[in-house]
């Protein structure tokens, strides 16, 4: 058994530029890892059966996205073997850092090598977008530009700057946040250099989560005490970037009830393939 790293990740900005027929918005964001996230175990056995260790709550088995990341990539590519799947869980649930999306890259990533599937890291990226439009920039495992849905991803190296993420006590629902009536839908496309000069950057999402989650405006409110805050994903987390990590720690200490946080650096690699 190994340990297997899944990292949080950050929209540094995010903007919903459309709505295709199929009901899917097209957004256009960047994605940066963060050296903070959550860690998988994994034993292969020869039963053929994928087995979770490690109960999420709330969350069925047959709802878990690393028991159908392993699913998945088992029947594609025909693996008679099983694993048993222990998850150490650091990234907080329904926050807009990917932690699910993350679990089940980290899956097909470790799976793939542990199995002897041989599938490419294209391939995998083709099966993960399967499990969530979050997963394929994972598993490509580079900071990148998102189109699409976002998994039409284009390589980026942001500044890999220090952030204080706050976690406020709440879940969102991304699926309700986006069939909220007054979501702005048709935001103009920025392009790579608007991104690289800071113009016009935000999060589309950011003032439908504040007006239905109170916690996720209060801790947006105290953190504009110390900057300009942004939200990640479809929330609940907001992160601000911090001259460095005391900075941050700083800042943390002050941090009110019933807030919690953490301080993590911005990476431009999947620390998988730093490793490996």
């Amino acid at each position: 058994m190994q340990t297997w790293p899944a990292p949080a990740k950050l929209n540094l900005f995010l903007h919903v530029t459309g709505r295709r027929a199929d009901g899917y918005h097209t957004l256009q964001t960047v994605f940066q890892f963060l050296d903070y996230g959550d860690e998988l175990e994994f034993t292969v056995t020869d039963d053929g059966r994928i087995a979770r260790l490690t109960p999420l709550p709330g969350v069925p088995e047959d709802r878990d996205l690393t028991v159908r990341a392993a699913r998945l990539l088992q029947e594609t590519a025909g693996i008679r073997r099983g694993a048993q799947i222990r998850l150490t869980k650091r990234i907080p649930a329904g926050g807009g850092l990917g932690g699910g999306s993350s679990d089940a890259a980290t899956t097909l990533l470790a799976l793939n090598e542990l199995w002897g599937a041989n599938l490419s890291r294209a391939e995998l990226a083709t099966l993960g977008l399967k499990l969530g439009a979050d997963v394929p920039v994972f598993v490509q495992g580079q900071a990148a530009w998102a189109e699409g849905i976002g998994e039409i991803l284009t390589p980026l190296e942001p500044e890999q700057a220090w952030y204080l993420v706050v976690v406020p006590p709440v879940h969102v629902s991304t699926a309700q946040v986006f069939a909220t009536l007054e979501l702005t839908r048709y935001s103009p496309p920025l392009t790579i250099r608007d991104f690289h000069e800071g113009r016009g950057l935000r999060n589309d999402l950011e003032p439908v989560v504040r007006s239905r989650y109170p916690e996720v405006d209060r801790a947006m409110r105290w953190l504009s005490e110390f900057g300009e805050p942004r939200m990640s994903g479809s929330g609940g987390c907001v992160f601000l970037k911090v001259t460095g990590a005391d900075r941050g720690r700083q800042i943390l200490e002050r941090i009110p009830k019933p807030f919690s946080g953490f301080v993590a650096r911005g990476m431009n690699r999947h620390p998988l393939y730093m490793m490996r």
